[in-house]
């Protein structure tokens, strides 16, 4: 497919994405009025997709100069060339996105790397990556602060990031409105849905290990047996698998499971949780899936170190051979495999929305006050929280 026929394709899904999303709908009008971000320039690492688009589009609106790159395996091609043309298409402040579908995780440091040396003095970022490098260059003065998606780069800037980081960073999973609408109720929606539309098995009457009872675990679980599939959740956190037990589920360890399992999701955020000592415990032809944001939840390395062979199937579904004459099937690699597959979704319209919005107006917080933040990792603001719910409420018709 040439640039030209991406263009349009990525123009005309964005169209549609576009016009289901409200909220951002209106902060694009009034930030177009304002222009919060004129004379910043925004370094992105995101997942790059149509919901995406339409969050650029808004910050850009803003008057924000952004250079960014997807994240290893979710880029979406015809995305990026439409976004690389829609800064000259619509007179906006230049708009640079690197990176492809395809891309190695070589290929994906690289893209980081330049955007890096974009010199951003803003940052939106989706597992810690950026301010990691930020940090690593020493170039802290020049970034006045950012946001971070994900539990997993909260958690990068809580640990190994902790006290290196002197500029604002905004955490949007830590909030409570984003906790409930997008990672319980989104992705416990869109990891089913991409469960059945990879592997195309059904839901019900099979076995389901969910591994961590989070928000995103939680929503996992939940969504799986609302379609008739019978769920175990593996939990180190004693409240969290009370919670778990409470709610139903049976509770116990990855060794005592794996047997028992048909599938494994992984949903914690930390590496190493499904373990090849589990793996080989599993039944034939078990199957293996990640929708944390790294690709380190399952030992796919130690996996592959092992197998006697593999191969694709079909599109994002491997076949791991095992010594034992058993086998395995791994999905996306062992990457976020809610955003795989052939048209992935990733999380609903209406939760994007929502946790879009949550981006731009923290953005927004940091653009125009970020004297006033703390330094480091922190907590969407509560105001930023209530103003979004009481939108979404009216959003959704919820009176009605």
């Amino acid at each position: 497919m040439t640039d030209t026929s991406l263009e349009a394709t990525g123009a005309a899904r964005v169209e549609w994405i576009r016009s289901r999303m409200p909220l951002l709908a209106a902060a694009r009008e009034e930030l177009s009025r304002t222009r919060p971000f004129d004379g910043r320039r925004i370094g992105m690492s995101l997942h790059i997709e149509p919901k995406t688009a339409v969050l650029l589009e808004t910050l850009s609106a803003g008057g924000a100069e952004i250079v960014g790159t997807g994240n290893h395996g979710s880029t979406q091609d015809d995305v990026v060339a439409y976004l690389n043309a829609y800064a000259s298409a619509n007179g906006a402040a230049p708009l640079t996105l690197f990176g492809r579908r395809d891309d190695s995780l070589e290929q994906h440091h690289a893209n980081v790397a330049r955007v890096l040396d974009a010199e951003p003095d803003m940052l939106l970022d989706n597992g810690g990556d950026l301010a990691a490098g930020i940090v690593s260059r020493g170039v802290t003065a020049s970034v006045i602060g950012g946001t971070e998606e994900t539990t997993s780069g909260g958690d990068r800037l809580r640990s190994e990031l902790a006290g290196a980081v002197p500029f604002p960073m905004i955490v949007i999973n830590d909030s409570l409105l984003k906790a409930i609408g997008e990672n319980k109720h989104a992705v416990g929606q869109s990891v089913v849905e991409s469960f059945m539309r990879i592997t195309n098995l059904m839901v019900p009457g099979r076995r389901f290990v969910v591994f961590g009872y989070g928000w995103c675990g939680r929503g996992v679980a939940h969504y799986l047996r609302a379609l008739g599939g019978k769920v175990a959740v593996v939990e180190i956190d004693e409240l969290k698998a009370f919670e778990a037990a409470l709610d139903g589920f049976r509770v116990s360890t990855a060794t005592d499971l794996a047997p028992w399992g048909d599938v494994f999701i992984t949903a914690t955020g930390h590496p190493g949780v499904l373990t090849l000592e589990a793996i080989e415990l599993m039944h034939d032809g078990a199957v293996l899936a990640n929708c944390g944001h790294f690709p380190w939840e399952i030992d796919v390395e130690g996996l592959r170190a092992v197998a006697t062979g593999s191969r694709e199937i079909i599109e994002a579904v491997e076949r791991i051979d095992l010594p034992s004459g058993r086998h395995v099937v791994l999905l996306a690699g062992g990457r976020m495999f809610n955003l795989a597959g052939k048209e992935p979704k990733g999380n609903s319209l209406e939760s994007m929305d929502l946790g879009f919005l949550l981006q731009t107006l923290s953005l927004e917080r940091v653009a125009l006050d970020a004297a006033a933040l703390t330094p480091g990792a922190q907590p969407v603001p509560d105001d930023i929280d209530r103003t979004i719910a009481r939108r979404m409420l009216a959003a959704m018709h919820a009176s009605e």
